[in-house]
């Protein structure tokens, strides 16, 4: 720990780590985005079914969602610098297989386990802040760390549609998986001779169980959200969800039991007593439901309805990423003297985006893409608000020690809540579009998107209290 507090008082040198971590938060988030637009290129190139096409993102979120937990205690347990290091590696090496793969099995196995070595990764970067900004810098730290997050959406969606359009080499899609490889070396090279190196905490050790009871768990949970459509949400659907669900309910009382035989459980239970955290992480929960989930409905609202194309339709998320960025400069400002309250401003103003532009679709059949730009402008505001000072926010009431655990925790409830939000807002939207139409679907999924902001709305208060 002495020396992070020497990096601690080096300001310059922790602002240098800042950029590191985030850069590999970058790098995870383009990734998570480029895909989708490089789907409809894959799937013709490799045959693949749309079964397949679906697998290629959805496992890749199981992989990590499932494993973010494990990735925050080995980073407990190992060091954050070295547990980061191994997973900026193994995320680099995957990602070359990736654009290697020659057939869709490959493919997901490839993003697969893209995936877990995103779940190594990714913990760190929270952890790492959380450790080095405990003093009046750290809303500007977190604040940096939720533009990063915007910005890497937006430019998946574009940097997505160039790289296809583009055709380098005549390597087509597979450059959205090799753009990663040159990053990554780079972040391994800088990490190695700036990133300060934790001692690993003696005596301690993974504990392998609960480790698998999770993922288990998770997987029963997570897997039929995403696959749920395809499979006409069967009875064996539902019935894996239910023995997921009743996994995770027992859970805290398996790691009850290992900290009562004297191990290290997997989730640090002082967290699961802190009642601020909990409700903090519901209002993530129901924030991140409309999160990836919006950007889907609009993307097959704007190729169904309005026919707009792909390069087209991905531009259109530029000026929403823009008055995100703007967001997020205020939000960090603001949430040092104004806290929660200015996270329920945020989701007010989306509420307010969401009325508009369903009134804009209500009151022109068929809007342009430069008319939704601007109408979605509102939308990327009142997030980025939002998702800046969120996670910092959420972990403010986290002891150093668990920060790795506490940071894999709100990792993994933000991704089953993305999961979540794209299984069940996907699947309003599309029933709605086969008795209806393609409007009355997105009418739908904009008014569910309304009340997750709500709900998220009523966590942050009652977080608000129980931090008071």
């Amino acid at each position: 720990m002495h020396q992070l507090v020497s990096a601690h008082h080096d300001a310059s040198r922790r602002w240098f780590v800042l950029a590191i971590v985030v850069a590999a938060q970058f790098m995870f988030g383009v990734d998570a985005f480029i895909v989708n637009v490089a789907l409809p290129t894959i799937a013709v190139e490799l045959r693949a079914s749309s079964a397949q096409v679906q697998s290629v993102i959805a496992i890749y979120l199981i992989a990590y969602a499932t494993l973010v937990v494990t990735g925050g205690r080995l980073g407990d347990i190992y060091g954050t610098r070295n547990v980061f290091l191994a997973g900026v590696f193994g995320f680099t090496l995957t990602s070359l297989w990736c654009g290697l793969a020659q057939s869709g099995p490959e493919l997901i196995a490839a993003r697969l386990a893209q995936g877990a070595t995103a779940a190594l990764m990714v913990p760190q970067v929270l952890a790492t802040l959380h450790l080095l900004f405990a003093d009046q810098a750290r809303g500007r730290a977190f604040g940096i760390y939720g533009i990063v997050l915007g910005l890497a959406g937006a430019a998946g969606f574009a940097l997505g549609g160039l790289l296809v359009t583009l055709d380098l080499a005549g390597l087509g899609w597979r450059v959205v998986f090799f753009v990663n490889v040159p990053f990554g070396l780079l972040i391994i090279f800088a990490a190695l001779k700036i990133m300060p190196s934790v001692p690993r905490r003696a005596g301690t050790r993974l504990d392998v169980l609960g480790a698998i009871v999770l993922f288990i768990g998770l997987l029963c949970v997570i897997g039929p959200l995403l696959f749920g459509h395809d499979a006409h949400w069967a009875p064996r659907v539902w019935l894996t969800m239910a023995a997921g669900i009743a996994v995770m309910v027992g859970f805290p009382r398996l790691q009850r039991a290992v900290a009562r035989r004297g191990g290290m459980p997997l989730i640090d239970l002082s967290l699961l007593a802190d009642a601020a955290f909990m409700r903090g992480l519901g209002a993530a929960f129901f924030f991140f439901f409309a999160n990836l989930s919006f950007y889907l409905v609009m993307t097959l609202f704007m190729q169904k309805a309005l026919q707009i194309p792909p390069l087209q339709a991905g531009l259109v998320f530029v000026p929403l990423a823009l008055t995100f960025i703007i967001a997020s400069r205020v939000s960090a400002v603001r949430a040092r003297h104004r806290g929660t309250l200015v996270l329920i401003e945020g989701c007010a103003i989306q509420i307010a985006g969401l009325a508009m532009l369903a009134s804009t679709i209500a009151s022109l059949t068929s809007p342009g893409a430069a008319l939704l730009a601007l109408v979605l402008m509102v939308f990327g505001f009142g997030q980025g608000l939002v998702m800046a000072p969120l996670s910092g926010v959420v972990l403010s009431t986290v002891k150093p020690a668990s920060a790795g655990s506490g940071s894999g925790l709100y990792g993994t409830t933000a991704q089953i809540a993305n999961a979540a939000g794209i299984a069940a807002i996907g699947a309003v939207f599309f029933a709605v579009e086969s008795v209806s139409n393609t409007q009355h679907a997105l009418f739908a999924a904009l008014a569910m998107f309304a009340l997750s902001m709500m709900l998220c709305v009523v966590f942050l208060t009652r977080m608000r209290r129980a931090a008071m």
